[in-house]
């Protein structure tokens, strides 16, 4: 029984670099905005929990639609789970976008804490689509591997 050869589409080590290096930046770019707020610190530890949430959020999100997009037409979770994870989002994201907006400060340092906050988002689901890639990717080629050596006996 003859093993096919199948091809085993992988991301470059450019394109994980830039992915982690955006991600880092993202981050960086929060912390030091969380870092030098100027309001009280209430308003600080808000923010940096609606970070932290829309972040963990964005993870879980991403990998509900994946699962579901890999079940094909048969739905991979509940009816109640999907409006856990889709709420969960939408929760995290108007909060702590209701909590930027109504804060007390300068324009221009809102503006920069919400563009690194939805800069953190975009970033967020793109490291959990490479990541996920990747270990799509090994298990490929575990398999792969497995059927040459059974072939192979």
């Amino acid at each position: 029984m003859p093993v096919s050869s199948s091809v085993i589409q992988r991301d470059s080590r450019a394109w994980q670099f830039q992915v982690w290096a955006s991600f880092a930046i993202a981050v960086f770019l929060c912390a030091t905005g969380l870092a030098w707020l100027p309001g009280a610190r209430l308003e600080l530890a808000f923010m940096f929990m609606g970070y932290v949430f829309c972040l963990s959020a964005a993870f879980v999100l991403a990998k509900f639609v994946r699962d579901n997009q890999q079940a094909g037409g048969a739905a991979a979770d509940t009816p109640l789970w999907r409006l856990v994870v889709w709420g969960g989002f939408a929760v995290a994201m108007g909060l702590t976008g209701w909590g930027l907006w109504g804060m007390q400060i300068n324009a221009t340092y809102k503006a920069f804490l919400g563009v690194s906050w939805l800069y953190l988002i975009t970033c967020a689901f793109t490291l959990a689509k490479m990541l996920r890639d990747r270990h799509e990717a090994d298990l490929q080629d575990a398999r792969l591997q497995g059927r040459r050596e059974a072939a192979g006996q």
